[in-house]
């Protein structure tokens, strides 16, 4: 007993997350590249149940939310720890936090990559006529009638890939304005086929159409963080700095924000993040048309 005391001691960073004020209070994220559900989480508990005893896992720890999203979405040159099957625990209390990152990635079979559920962040961000804000509601659907917030138009967008981030990835986007409307889509992702790349331009194409309905105020719900804090809080920061990350590297979807930022202008628009696959019917019906976007052919 007094040798695991002396070790908590000495490795505090083994000690369990509430044990350290919670499972944010460390400011590391967590990404999980492959595991049960990819995506980044805000403590090590979440990450271990995602890739404890999964085949081929691949996660690593990071200080920012973005890099940790650009490895999720394999932008990241940086290796990071894998394995064929491993119990999570005995990792975590074996290994320090310099040892993250020095095994290799190894990918596994898996099919439509998607994020999981998310745990709402503390901090919004707002930024001038695109707010971001959590929801855990959403408004009723009206058969055949565009949905409001107020005095937004609702609508809903996704994004999906299979074998995301592999050499036979297909991507799609999804656009639900409610049931049996006109201007429900579900397309193929053209060029690089990716699930983020995807997410972007399912909001870029609902902002298309909104303004040729001559709407000014738009509610989008998304369940991509990484669209959301793309278009309110790295995109001027990516502009100031030339388009680099705060490595100095090329920011990959420069091309993508661009478009969204400027399709934004001009527009009055709210960011709604809403759960994945968490049961709202809005953002199941724009997964569902993405994933039938996928599954056309190219244009």
């Amino acid at each position: 007993m007094l040798r695991r005391i002396l070790s908590l001691l000495l490795n505090p960073c083994f000690l369990p997350a509430s044990g350290r004020g919670g499972s944010g209070s460390n400011n590391m994220f967590y990404a999980v590249r492959n595991g049960r559900r990819t995506g980044v989480y805000h403590s090590w508990e979440e990450c271990r149940e995602q890739v404890d005893k999964y085949r081929y896992a691949s996660f690593k720890k990071f200080a920012t939310e973005e890099d940790a999203w650009d490895f999720v979405n394999g932008e990241s040159a940086e290796s990071s720890y894998h394995s064929s099957g491993f119990s999570g625990m005995a990792y975590e209390n074996q290994r320090n936090d310099s040892d993250w990152g020095n095994k290799g990635t190894s990918w596994s079979d898996y099919n439509t990559y998607k994020r999981p559920y998310e745990q709402p962040l503390e901090n919004q961000y707002n930024g001038k006529r695109a707010r971001y804000t959590e929801t855990s509601c959403a408004p009723s659907e009206k058969k055949e009638k565009m949905s409001s917030m107020g005095d937004y138009a609702v609508v809903y967008t996704d994004g999906c890939c299979s074998s995301n981030g592999r050499h036979k990835a297909r991507a799609g986007t999804g656009v639900y304005w409610g049931p049996d409307h006109p201007l429900n889509s579900s397309d193929r992702l053209s060029g690089r086929q990716t699930n983020q790349r995807a997410e972007i331009h399912a909001a870029c194409k609902a902002i298309e159409q909104a303004k040729t309905q001559n709407i000014k105020k738009l509610a989008i719900y998304t369940d991509s963080k990484f669209t959301i804090k793309g278009v309110t809080s790295w995109v001027p920061t990516w502009k100031a700095n030339g388009w680099k990350t705060r490595k100095g590297q090329d920011v990959i979807n420069k091309d993508d924000f661009e478009r969204l930022a400027k399709l934004s202008e001009g527009m009055d628009i709210q960011w709604m993040h809403v759960p994945g696959h968490a049961g709202f019917p809005g953002n199941e019906a724009a997964d569902r048309l993405a994933r039938e976007g996928a599954g056309k052919s190219q244009s």
